[in-house]
């Protein structure tokens, strides 16, 4: 079993920093590029050896997964060498502590599977859409809002999970606006929590479960990019209200380990807060029975 776990972990270190260096040009870090045919993309093992401030041959070894003994003071000039952003460095760190612990004596996760009930009280609050989950991307609460926003998260048998809709659900590809980002994102939120986790059992049976079943999968997670959701923009086909394009805010919940909250909002006064404003309505119309049991036959709304 140790043999096995160090194994995949010298191969996720090699990974990681082959194409960490291969998306750095000489330029990047002010080298001059003589030009001439390169054999690699981005910068040769050489030339990040010497922005390291390393020998050659120790940084192969270090590409070559053998990290365990690397110091932090190494891991840092690695890290500047290879432009590194924080959660970059932050996962080469996580790789380096998972080779160096012979014992592997980091904790077992237990992934939450709520939140408290004030919790529950301040996101029915909002009247913005608001979803909560956790490390393997389940969906542990949610708004009427946020669930009316993610209907095809909602739509299953199973507790929700984004990750398992984004790449099993072909419903994904247009609801999506880009679905190829939202693809290569959700892919690199998971390889950024599995070097946090690597003993979560839920999250290696979600990246089991879904490496099976999907090739883009397997496409996206091959290039070990890692990423947090902290702000941006987004846009959803959503099949009731039409296009929404929104942005997006997430960060920690306070007092709540291992959970994240995001919220979708858009500009006062546009066609886009518009619609945002329509899903609670719209969701409610949706679950409207008439008294023979069929869906009662109610005016969508109009964007």
């Amino acid at each position: 079993m140790h043999t096995l776990w160090n194994m995949t972990v010298k191969d996720d270190v090699r990974e990681f920093l082959i194409t960490r260096r291969a998306q750095v040009t000489p330029g990047e870090v002010g080298l001059a590029d003589v030009g001439g045919d390169r054999r690699v993309p981005g910068l040769r093992r050489e030339e990040v050896a010497m922005l390291a401030g390393v020998s050659v041959d120790y940084y192969t070894r270090l590409e070559r997964g053998n990290i365990r003994s690397a110091s932090e003071s190494v891991l840092n000039a690695i890290a500047r060498a290879l432009l590194l952003n924080d959660l970059e460095q932050e996962h080469l760190f996580d790789l380096a502590r998972r080779a160096g612990a012979s014992g592997l004596s980091v904790a077992q996760v237990r992934q939450p599977r709520a939140v408290r009930e004030s919790v529950q009280r301040v996101l029915d609050s909002l009247a913005l859409p608001a979803v909560v989950y956790n490390a393997p991307h389940d969906i542990v609460a949610a708004n009427e809002a946020g669930r009316a926003l993610y209907v095809i998260h909602f739509d299953t048998d199973t507790r929700p999970n984004i990750a398992r809709t984004t790449f099993l659900d072909p419903r994904a590809q247009t609801f999506y606006a880009d679905w190829a980002q939202a693809r290569r994102m959700t892919a690199a939120m998971l390889r950024l929590e599995v070097g946090r986790n690597p003993l979560d059992e839920e999250l290696t049976a979600l990246i089991g479960e879904l490496s099976t079943r999907s090739a883009h999968f397997r496409q996206d997670w091959a290039a070990h990019d890692v990423h947090e959701h902290r702000s941006g923009v987004k846009t959803f086909n959503h099949p009731g209200v039409g296009a929404i394009q929104v942005a997006f805010d997430g960060w920690q919940l306070p007092g709540e380990d291992g959970l994240s909250i995001v919220t979708y909002s858009a500009g006062p006064g546009t066609p886009d807060a518009d619609r945002l404003a329509l899903l609670p309505a719209w969701a409610r119309s949706r679950h409207e029975v008439s008294l023979d049991g069929q869906p009662a036959k109610v005016d969508e709304p109009t964007p």
